[in-house]
């Protein structure tokens, strides 16, 4: 059951993080687009995309969290029971941590984004005006 379980939260991460990626795709292109006007903004899609779903999957699937089901914390405590609740609470997991851990990845590319934005934005008015 516990392969099962750990099957399951590794695709539920992996589909969640594809959602994502197709949400995210066309602005994700356009910001790099502006930001480096060069064929290598295309490269660096290309690895923002692998970095959502390597955080999508890390974050969804909590190897240290499943671990419960298959251990017992404490020589007197027993494994802990893996049936129909703690399968909707796995899966409400998997899904809200990958959506988390992609949330806070973006996150931090848009600030970083920005200000490579300003900084280009700020290059483009001096050579207006020069």
């Amino acid at each position: 059951m516990f392969l099962i379980l750990l099957i399951v939260t590794f695709i539920l991460s992996v589909i969640v993080s594809l959602i994502i990626v197709k949400i995210f795709n066309r602005p994700i292109e356009n910001i790099l687009n502006r930001i480096i006007s060069d064929s290598i903004s295309q490269v660096w899609s290309k690895y923002l995309y692998f970095a959502i779903l390597v955080t999508g999957i890390s974050n969804g699937v909590r190897i240290w969290d499943l671990e419960k089901y298959i251990t017992a914390n404490h020589k007197d405590f027993q494994v802990v029971e893996l049936n129909f609740d703690r399968w909707v609470l796995e899966i409400y997991r998997t899904i809200i941590g990958s959506l988390q851990g992609i949330a806070w990845m973006l996150l931090v590319f848009f600030i970083f984004a920005l200000i490579a934005f300003v900084i280009v934005r700020v290059a483009e008015l001096k050579k207006l005006n020069d």
